[in-house]
């Protein structure tokens, strides 16, 4: 969290720690020793050790003896410390991979200097510092693949440890947890009344997973409360980044932005101001297809509400100093989204759903934010059917997730690789449907009288030349012809 740690925590911490028989493998004590490399790999390796032991932080601490626990101070300054002409903690950020959100903390204990590195513990995979996995055994810092039992047993805490059950602020009164949520907007979108007492709504909270309470009755804000309720994500160090951008460029590029627009609000509690902006932002069109009425948007309002929470809740927390995008154009609409899918992006439309997030996702559809699982995609493209649009792409740009959405465009005005893909789409969906995609389906489609209908068989020609496609049955005749998707 970015609240600030007061001086109190910080004495009762550090006398806290001091009280331990000996070192831990997620706790250093430190007199004056301040190599920068020495600091890297200790913030690996504890970070490593400190998720092994179900810790949510792990502690560096410098002017206590490693031997006796006394306080003896220190004379390390960490915001004025370099390596070379680079500031220590941009140093050391920049080697960390993931880049964990560690903090210094310089204050006096009986009137001598101390600092303490609160170091997150390592969340989805092991925190490595230049390219190197360490983990803390006994008193040293050894390379993780020299362990292979703590390496497996990492990976299992990582394989059963939720980002949404993760610390997102800790050591907070009920009155500080409940001010870094927007609570009212979580009874809203359940249809609840809200508590009358605070223990009511504490209760509630709990319960659902947005917060809990540790055995000194402190209340501790989760990941899931803090992204979904926060009332700032700049309140929440972590989370800070993976507010939602929207940028409106002039033209077709990324030359000249003429707006952008930073979230600031939990997902859920935001979502619909988020729509109802982007929404004012997004062009309309005046005719689009004879079953239209004039004057409706560019862009399917379900298909962009659908992709939109799909990107939120489909993302990988892990990747950090990345988050939901939403870029506007004159020719198209780009949603990206930082983690590589889990489905191949050509199945989409048929595969099981896979979620990073669970539980984001779970409480999403609970709200009706999003579609019941499964039950999105398809839509999106049922209804860039129904605008004939051309068709939208997926794509996978240095480890994210991209849709993009087109504008209006005649057939005669898509090439020849956006007729196929939109042919494959069709398909996809018809299977889905199951009513196998026909000449007489494809015309629907792309809008193509009936009188035309040799421009269908064309595309769908093309499409079967480059396998995304095939007959329902060997042998069928021209006139009947149904297709499915190449995978099918």
């Amino acid at each position: 969290m970015t609240l600030e740690r007061n001086a109190d925590y910080l004495i009762s911490l550090v006398r806290e720690l001091c009280k331990l028989p000996a070192e831990t493998p997620w706790l250093e004590f430190k007199h004056n020793n301040a190599d920068p490399q020495e600091i890297g790999e200790y913030l690996a390796a504890l970070s490593n050790a400190a998720a092994l032991d179900g810790k949510s932080n792990a502690y560096l601490v410098w002017g206590v003896s490693d031997k006796t626990h006394e306080i003896v101070g220190t004379t390390f300054k960490p915001h004025s410390a370099k390596k070379g002409n680079e500031e220590l903690e941009s140093w050391l950020l920049r080697l960390l991979s993931p880049r964990l959100h560690f903090r210094f903390h310089a204050f006096e204990v009986d009137g001598k200097p101390l600092v303490l590195l609160e170091i997150p513990s390592a969340h989805s995979k092991p925190t490595t510092f230049e390219g190197r996995e360490l983990i803390r055994i006994g008193s040293n810092k050894k390379p993780l693949k020299d362990f292979p039992e703590q390496e497996r047993a990492l990976w299992r805490v990582f394989d059963r440890t939720p980002f949404e059950e993760l610390s997102a602020a800790s050591n907070l009164d009920a009155s500080e947890a409940l001010a870094l949520l927007d609570y009212p907007a979580y009874f809203q979108l359940l249809g609840l009344p809200l508590p009358t007492d605070q223990s009511g709504i504490l209760s509630r909270l709990q319960e659902d997973g947005m917060l809990r309470c540790d055995a000194a009755k402190r209340w501790e804000i989760t990941n899931l409360g803090a992204i979904l309720f926060a009332r700032e994500l700049q309140k929440f160090k972590g989370l800070a980044r993976k507010a939602v951008r929207l940028i409106v460029y002039e033209g077709k590029g990324r030359l000249k932005t003429v707006r952008e627009q930073q979230g600031h609000k939990g997902y859920a509690s935001g979502f619909e101001g988020l729509i109802d902006f982007l929404s004012a932002l997004l062009p309309r069109n005046e005719v689009i297809g004879k079953a239209l009425r004039k004057d409706v948007p560019m862009y399917p309002d379900l298909a962009v509400r659908e992709l939109i929470a799909n990107a939120l809740i489909h993302q990988d927390f892990s990747v950090s100093g990345a988050g939901p995008m939403v870029e506007i154009f004159d020719d198209r609409l780009e949603i990206t989204n930082p983690g590589e899918p889990l489905v191949d992006v050509d199945r989409f439309l048929d595969s099981p759903p896979r979620s990073r997030n669970e539980a984001l996702a779970s409480f999403m559809r609970r709200v009706g934010i999003c579609e019941e699982r499964g039950s999105g995609v398809d839509k999106v493209v049922s209804d860039t059917e129904l605008y004939q649009l051309p068709p939208p792409r997926w794509e996978r740009p240095d480890g994210s997730l991209r849709v993009v959405l087109f504008a209006h465009r005649a057939l005669k005005d898509m090439d020849k690789q956006e007729r196929v893909y939109a042919c494959y789409l069709h398909a996809c969906l018809r299977y889905v449907l199951r009513d196998p995609m026909t000449n007489t389906t494809l015309r629907e489609r792309f809008g193509i009288d009936a009188k035309n209908s040799a421009m269908a068989s064309r595309i769908i020609r093309d499409a079967k030349e480059v396998q995304v496609i095939k007959p329902y049955e060997e042998g069928q005749s021209n006139k009947n012809s149904r297709y499915l998707p190449y995978w099918a």
